[in-house]
């Protein structure tokens, strides 16, 4: 999407300013629309500075399940979806979403369906949305849908903050550990080294091996730095990399205490998504192939794959899955159950319910359980250096005496 500055005149006078369109056409609508005669327009080249970077979706997906509530609710209140859109795109807190709303509100009024309208800005709107509100079109069901989706986007949230906060805790005390280490490395341990030389007695291995440590950190600190920025840049590209990612969601899925709860995580939203899409009208192929696409784990991305090539033949679905680790007895006994009675929407639906409330379980036991042990870790580590300065300071104090 294309920005563009402009002048022009309202009836209380002169106005100017930019605006985000993906033509300058579209961008004079937009202007006209909002009671505004452009007299100049011309599109502002795109810089570092003034481009706006995006990593994954752009709009969060809290302001996702704002905006599915809210159009849920003006389409059941009868007003028309571009109505809707035009309301919406005012309202929303998003910078980026009221722009795609915009645009689509103008596709709308020269006569493009919703869906087709979404489909341009699909780092907002994900494949499950677009193809769930094209059925919902076809169907002329289009509140339900909504509803339906708003309520799939919440329970993805929920699940989502689950996992983030259990994953966080960790992460703030490793930080802050190793803040502490680096400031006991270079502030204090630097003080008592002269005294260790003048002592001129041999220093104890663990003692040594911290004045080494503060050394290394206060001439190569730069380099620990590089360090940390290649890992994170390099865990970033082979996640991108479908091959490599295969290994690195297979090692996560592996993890003692976090595995259990990802993968549990990642085969509630495969159900929850399946169910949505089945239920919407999606054909359950196409459906097979957008959660295998937004599943975000390649290792179950890569049974729904052989599932769905599975069932393209005429053969069971849950096939692959029975065979794969990453699927309990319960998911593929549910699925086949479903599939054998014509529920399948039913089964994933209560599949997915089940594993989400195991993921909201899980994360309050992997809390309880990670405090005292990071508090346990962050204590010793400190404990270390501390005695490692005080045992030859021990010494020092017995030879004196």
């Amino acid at each position: 999407m294309a920005r563009f500055k402009y002048s022009g005149r309202t009836r209380k006078g002169k106005k100017s300013g930019v605006i985000n369109a993906s033509s300058k056409r579209e961008a004079i609508l937009q202007l006209r629309g909002d009671g505004i005669k452009v007299v100049e327009i011309k599109e502002i080249a795109e810089t570092i500075m003034t481009k706006d970077l995006a990593i994954g979706n752009p709009v969060k997906l809290q302001d996702i399940v704002i905006y599915l509530r809210q159009f849920s609710t003006l389409i059941k209140a009868g007003v028309t979806i571009v109505d809707a859109t035009n309301i919406l795109a005012m309202q929303t807190d998003s910078k980026k979403l009221s722009a795609a709303l915009k645009d689509i509100e103008n596709e709308l009024r020269q006569g493009q369906p919703f869906s087709d309208a979404a489909e341009k800005h699909k780092k907002i709107f994900e494949p499950m949305f677009i193809n769930m509100v094209r059925a919902g079109e076809a169907g002329g069901n289009m509140e339900e849908t909504l509803e339906r989706l708003a309520e799939h986007f919440e329970k993805q949230h929920h699940t989502r903050q689950k996992i983030q906060s259990a994953m966080a805790y960790p992460v703030v005390v490793g930080v802050i550990a190793i803040s502490v280490i680096i400031f006991l490395l270079v502030s204090v341990v630097p003080t008592f080294v002269g005294m260790f030389e003048d002592f001129g007695a041999e220093l104890p291995a663990i003692t040594q091996f911290v004045l080494d440590s503060s050394e290394f950190t206060q001439a190569y600190w730069w380099l620990i730095l590089l360090l940390v920025i290649g890992i994170i840049v390099g865990i970033k590209l082979l996640n991108n990399d479908k091959r490599t990612k295969y290994h690195m969601d297979l090692i996560k899925l592996k993890l003692p205490l976090f595995g259990k709860m990802l993968q549990k995580a990642a085969l509630a939203r495969m159900t929850r998504t399946l169910s949505s899409l089945f239920s919407s009208g999606v054909p359950i192929l196409q459906a097979l192939l957008i959660v295998e696409n937004v599943v975000e784990n390649e290792v179950i991305s890569r049974v729904i794959r052989y599932s769905r090539e599975e069932l393209s033949r005429g053969r069971s679905l849950t096939g692959p899955m029975m065979e794969h680790w990453a699927f309990p007895p319960l998911t593929t006994q549910m699925i086949s159950i479903g599939e054998e009675t014509g529920s399948l929407d039913a089964m994933l639906s209560k599949v997915a319910e089940f594993y989400e409330k195991e993921v909201d379980n899980s994360t309050d036991k992997l809390k309880s359980l990670i405090e005292p042990l990071m508090i346990v870790f962050l204590a010793g580590i400190v404990g270390v250096i501390v005695l490692a300065i005080m045992v030859p300071m021990f010494d020092m104090f017995n030879h004196i005496g």
